[in-house]
């Protein structure tokens, strides 16, 4: 049997496994990935392939790494799990007890099965009580500090599910799904490592719940946890990697997995879906604009991940463009947490931060751990000047991920804007910890080191300096070097840096105070080190300006003519007195 048509069987009977207990976000997934597979191309027309392997369009040209990836279409992995079923299955009191959980109704599902000793019943009637717990958890969380508070309410149901849950997996008697919702407990209750280790009994014994994957994965916060797994070799762990390795920021890792995985899933959404975001981290935002351009062709009404794309509209400023996203959207769904980030966004770019806020704090009422919601009103309210607001909002967004070095960011402006640079510096720090490659985040730090209560320019030069090796688009670094440079009295370094600056100006096409400033400082530092031929092309440049650097350099000019002519004198002099 082919990769492909495993892989196909797989999923199937995946699909129909965790959509009969329930897991319907795991089973959507699995289906996504099944419609996802390379077809027969003779079923296809030329319309329907889409994302075909060496579509310049499309595809990127990733970095080879040295890392071992899914192998090419054909080749095996370990054999595939099978997973034992109860001898009864589906009966009646099961059957009634699935329909009352599609309808909400958590403890009525959980009391008819409360005879029940299947692995199937059983792992349904836990995961109804569990779910109730949550459901009762966030009523009273509302009940007591509103649907944004904070609240200290914890899910009841916890305790009891994991004695009984525990007792179970001792005694032998506990199945993939038992061991998944098991998992999930012990992350309640804060017991990280045994968690992990229950999530990776439980993947590697039904591979196919992606639920399970992510749960594991949110809690691999080091690339130290993350190696330390014991992971079956089957297909699904490279989808996992490639997601586990975008979230530790080891993007080039990660879109090596998902370049490997196309080979077999070469239709998949879900993987270009996060091709872009890995794009995005890296700020190549074209690309992440034609994979958006190309899935929404494909999938009109699609809003999971589309907020990502607003995020791009926004930075290029496209109005046009997000304003039909956003009307796109708001036709679509318009009570999903994207759809109300993509519509702030909308007015945020319009300058009606009120709108703005007003959208963003509906995303959180209906999820209020989404972190994009979080970060773009703490931004929001830097823009409405209300700090305290905005603080509170970005500490919100790193309880929920400590990794999300936008808002570590964002609480360094914050407190810049309140005259506090020590406090600004420390969440510089951290956000360039977790983002080292930005540039924006070590010009922050290097204009705090640069306030008058710090005045560290030694520190600030050596942050410039990694912003202008980490592709400074805004061209700021190489600018203030030259400039820190002079300040401190080292002309030599500052002509080297007013030249860089100076040449990539040119090569940009950019007029401004930056190139007067820069030919200035050229000139001057040329004719003191008498190379009048270089600074008389400096001040003839300057001559195009109006304003005294004008007047300066006619001087300058004047002057070198002045000494140029008396050396060939005083050497007639010398010579033949």
């Amino acid at each position: 049997m082919s990769s492909r048509e495993s892989c196909r069987n797989e999923l199937r009977t995946a699909i129909r496994q965790l959509s009969d207990r329930c897991l319907y976000s795991a089973s959507k997934w699995a289906a996504e990935q099944l419609v996802g597979i390379d077809q027969d191309p003779a079923k296809f027309t030329p319309s329907n392939t889409r994302f075909q392997r060496g579509s310049s369009s499309i595809r990127r040209r990733f970095r080879t790494n040295d890392i071992t990836s899914t192998p090419p279409a054909g080749v095996s992995y370990v054999s595939t799990p099978v997973m034992e079923e109860d001898e009864v299955v589906d009966n009646d009191f099961y059957l009634l007890a699935k329909s009352y959980f599609d309808c909400r109704e958590y403890r009525r599902a959980a009391h008819v099965l409360r005879d029940q000793t299947g692995k199937k019943a059983t792992f349904l009637r836990c995961y109804a009580l569990y779910l109730a717990g949550e459901k009762r958890k966030e009523e009273e969380m509302i009940e007591l500090e509103g649907p944004l508070g904070k609240s200290d309410t914890v899910n009841r149901e916890v305790a009891s599910l994991e004695r009984e849950l525990s007792i179970l997996r001792k005694n032998g008697t506990i199945d993939p799904f038992g061991l998944y919702l098991y998992g999930l407990v012990l992350k309640e209750k804060g017991n990280q490592n045994l968690a992990r280790t229950v999530l990776t009994e439980s993947v590697n014994s039904y591979p196919w719940n992606w639920s399970a994957w992510s749960e594991l994965q949110s809690m691999c916060t080091t690339v130290e946890i993350l190696n330390g797994l014991t992971l079956s070799n089957h297909w699904m762990k490279d989808f996992f990697l490639a997601s586990a390795y975008q979230e530790l920021r080891m993007h080039n890792e990660s879109l090596t997995r998902y370049e490997y995985l196309q080979s077999t899933f070469s239709f998949s959404n879900y993987i270009q879906a996060q091709i872009a975001k890995a794009q995005y981290c890296l700020r190549e935002f074209e690309q992440v604009e034609v994979i958006f351009e190309e899935l929404l062709r494909n999938d009109p009404y699609r809003v999971e991940d589309v907020d990502m794309y607003s995020n791009v509209l926004y930075a290029k400023e496209c109005f046009s463009a997000l304003s039909y996203l956003a009307h796109r959207v708001f036709m679509t769904d318009k009570y999903r947490p994207e759809s109300c980030c993509i519509i702030g966004n909308y007015y945020s770019l319009k300058g009606q931060h009120e709108k703005s806020v007003v959208y963003f704090r509906r995303a959180l009422k209906l999820n209020k751990n989404y972190l994009s919601a979080w970060t773009l009103m703490g931004h929001e309210y830097v823009e409405m000047k209300n700090t305290p607001a905005a603080i509170d909002a970005y500490r919100r967004a790193v309880d929920i991920n400590p990794r999300d070095y936008r808002a570590w960011y964002g609480l360094g402006q914050a407190y810049e804007m309140m005259g506090m640079p020590f406090y600004a510096l420390h969440y510089f720090k951290k956000s360039v910890f977790l983002q080292s490659n930005d540039s924006r985040l070590w010009i922050a730090m290097a204009q705090c080191y640069e306030t008058d209560q710090l005045h560290m320019l030694e520190e600030a030069i050596k942050c410039y300096r990694r912003a202008a090796s980490c592709n400074d688009r805004e061209a700021i670094a190489l600018h203030q070097l030259a400039k820190l440079h002079a300040e401190l009295g080292r002309s030599e370094e500052a002509a080297l840096y007013y030249k860089k600056d100076l040449e990539r100006m040119e090569a940009e096409e950019r007029e401004g105070p930056n190139m007067v400033e820069a030919l200035l400082f050229l000139a001057q530092h040329c004719r003191e080190q008498k190379r009048f031929e270089e600074a008389e092309v400096y001040c003839t440049r300057l001559l195009d300006y109006t304003g005294p650097e004008k007047e300066t350099a006619k001087s300058m000019l004047r002057g070198m003519r002045t000494s140029e002519s008396s050396f060939p004198l005083m050497d007639i002099e010398h010579f033949h007195p």
